[in-house]
Order: structure tokens, then C-alpha cells, then sequence
């Protein structure tokens, strides 16, 4: 009797030990989120001194300006800068005798096809880092070799003068075609994808959006419904997006069908197009034991981005730590949800210390749970 006592005890201990849990962790690690958020404005000369002693983890916004090639310890991320862009000047003096807004704007844009440096030519306004970008690949494909190819001849257009708005725009003009500023027949400029999204984001009460913020075809919106002239086109545009922010289609099919004439609508207007965009290059420091690892970044807003502060990992703690980030750029808005954090410096002072349901998805057009996702148990748990 005391012999199957002893064996019932046993299998009891073994019943027990199996469901056990043991250890002081949480069973839920919101992120390694630092436990300190220290952020500077840092001159570009500054922060590459700073980045390359590990005095700083990381530079945002900007480009360190290294004396020579950055030092291993230091690495970068990519993410979308600016779009480059071509607007015709509704004052021009070469419009007219045959010559027209389209004709302007071609002979620009196939100018451009071939300049390389930090234009990649891509004229379609939605890119390969948006998260909707399969939905548009071939009409973008198509784009690009339209305006690639030879020109046809057409209209006299001797004396075309260029506005270059920005350092960017500046290196892809023609010396010759620069013009002063009030005699122009149509300006290149770029567009920072940033301080785009952040003219159109509303933050409130544990919510960021729009839901359609991240979205291509509606970048494309922001960059080229004020240049429509054609009254009847603008309201199909404005019709089409009220559909699209409503949900108003069929289905999938419908609805990506939809993206894409919207977006055609818009690219093809004559009086501004996109010419393609550059690539924004952010520094971080992973130098042992000051530097900083599992880096996750947003494909359209770079390091400045809710998803870096809450996963970020600092190389001399398990999780938290002191964080020490450079910013380019003095802090200049307002410091408030409502009609503030608008600068690069105030951008990034909210992803620290806001708590937003959920944040965006750092390669897609959606969004994710902030910190904790409902996972269904699979058949085999």
C-alpha cells in the first residue's frame, strides 16, 4: 500500500513538473524599448564625430558628413526620400504655336531618364518601397520605357528655362537650361516622402492615421490632385478617392482595379509628373559595446518611425538601456499632438513617448497591434 502511495505521488510530481512555468520574465516582452530616450539636435559635421565614438546610436533625418569612409562600426539603412517632380509654368512663353504643357514636360522628363546620381528614374508615383507597389509594377514598367524612349520630333523648344527648387533638383539640371527665378517654363523639385506623410497624419487619443496614409495611390494624391486643370478629371479623382477612403468597391479586384486608373489619372496629367525619387541613407552605430542592434526601420519614414524606438536593442543590455539619438534639425513646431511635432525633430519626440493603439507596418501599406498581437493556437499546440 505505501508502495502505490509513493508511485501515485510520483506521477502526481511528473503530472506537475510537465505544465510547469518557471522564471521571473513576463510572459509578454512589450519590446526592448530603452528605458532612457536622450535626443539632440546634431550638426551633420557633429553627428559623425559623435556616431563614429558611439556617443550617439544613431542619426536621424540627416546625413553624417564623415571626412572620409565611415568607419566599420558605423552602418545605414535605406529608406524612400524625396520625390523628384516636373511642373510646367502655366505663365510660360513657349506655350503655344503647337507647343503645349505635355510637350514641356517630355522633353524634361526624358532628359532626366538619363542622369542617374541620386535621381532613380521611375515615372510613376508609386515606388517599389510602398507596400502596394505589385499593385502598380507594370504600369510603372510601361511608364518608364515611355519616357525613355526616343523623342519624337515635335515643336521648337530652344531656350527651355528650368527652375530647380532644393540641392537635389540643382544636380539634375542642365547648366545651360537654369533660369532665374521669375522666368521659368517649368521647375524640377523634390518632395521629401517624410514631410509628406506628416502633412497629411492625424495623431489623437491613441490613434494615428489615416488608415490610407501609407498607401501609394494616395501619395500620389498628395503630390498631384492641386496641379489638376481639367475641371471634369478633377472631380472624377475627387469622386474615385472619397471611394477608396470609404471602402465603396466589390471586392479586392475592384478595389485594386480602382488604385490603379486613380493613379493613372493623376500621373498622366501633363502639368505635373512624377520623374522618379532618391533613397534616404540614416546612420546607426553598432560599435561594441556602446552601439545598437535589431534594427527595424519604416521603408517610407526611415529611423524616424514608431517601430525603431520600440524595437531597437541596445549591444551592452538584454533589453532597455540608454538610447543617446542625433537629430538633423532644431526643434521648431509646436510640441502638441493636435497641431504640432510636424518637424523632423518633433516627429520622432512622439514615437518615443506616444502609446498609439497601433503603429505602422515597416514594409507595407498597413498597419500592426502596438506591442501585442492576438495569436490563434494552432491544431498542434
Amino acid at each position: 500500500m505505501t508502495g502505490r502511495r509513493a508511485l501515485i505521488v510520483v506521477i502526481l510530481a511528473v503530472a506537475i513538473v510537465a505544465v510547469a512555468r518557471g522564471g521571473h520574465e513576463v510572459p509578454i516582452y512589450p519590446s526592448y524599448y530603452p528605458h532612457e530616450i536622450e535626443l539632440s539636435a546634431v550638426t551633420p559635421e557633429r553627428a559623425a564625430e559623435l556616431l563614429s565614438t558611439g556617443k550617439i546610436q544613431a542619426y536621424v533625418g540627416g546625413v553624417p558628413r564623415f571626412a572620409a569612409t565611415p568607419p566599420a562600426s558605423v552602418d545605414s539603412v535605406e529608406s524612400l526620400g524625396s520625390f523628384v517632380t516636373v511642373r510646367v509654368n502655366p505663365a510660360s512663353t513657349l506655350l503655344g504655336d503647337g507647343r503645349t504643357a505635355c510637350t514641356i514636360v517630355d522633353a524634361v522628363m526624358h532628359d532626366l531618364a538619363g542622369k542617374g546620381g541620386a535621381l532613380v528614374f521611375h515615372p510613376y508615383p508609386v515606388t517599389p518601397f510602398h507596400g502596394d507597389y505589385l499593385h502598380h509594377v507594370d504600369l510603372a514598367e510601361a511608364a518608364k520605357a515611355a519616357a525613355a524612349s526616343p523623342q519624337p520630333t515635335g515643336p521648337d523648344l530652344q531656350g527651355l528655362k528650368l527652375r530647380a527648387a532644393g540641392e537635389v533638383a540643382r544636380s539634375l539640371v542642365r547648366a545651360e537650361w537654369l533660369a532665374p527665378a521669375s522666368e521659368w517654363d517649368a521647375e524640377v523639385a523634390a518632395v521629401g516622402a517624410s514631410d509628406l506623410l506628416a502633412s497629411a497624419q492625424l495623431a489623437m487619443n491613441g490613434w494615428l492615421g489615416p488608415a490610407w496614409l501609407r498607401t501609394g495611390w494616395f501619395h500620389a494624391f498628395l503630390l498631384l490632385r492641386q496641379r489638376i486643370g481639367d475641371e471634369a478629371l478633377a472631380r472624377r479623382i475627387d469622386a474615385d478617392l472619397e471611394r477608396l477612403k470609404a471602402g465603396d468597391h466589390g471586392g479586392a479586384v475592384e478595389r485594386v482595379n480602382l488604385e490603379r486608373s486613380f493613379v493613372a489619372a493623376l500621373a498622366g496629367n501633363c502639368r505635373m509628373r512624377v520623374a522618379g525619387y532618391t533613397v534616404k541613407r540614416e546612420y546607426f552605430s553598432t560599435v561594441f559595446t556602446a552601439g545598437i542592434e535589431n534594427i527595424a526601420f519604416d521603408a517610407l519614414a526611415g529611423l524616424n518611425a514608431p517601430i525603431f524606438v520600440r524595437t531597437v536593442k541596445l549591444r551592452d543590455f538584454p533589453w532597455n538601456g540608454w538610447l543617446a539619438l542625433g537629430v538633423s534639425g532644431a526643434p521648431e513646431a509646436a510640441w502638441n499632438p493636435i497641431a504640432g511635432f510636424g518637424d523632423n525633430f518633433g516627429r520622432l519626440m512622439w514615437s518615443a513617448v506616444g502609446d498609439p493603439a497601433s503603429i505602422p507596418s515597416p514594409y507595407e501599406s498597413t498597419w500592426m497591434l502596438n506591442r501585442v498581437t492576438d495569436v490563434r493556437a494552432g491544431a498542434g499546440r
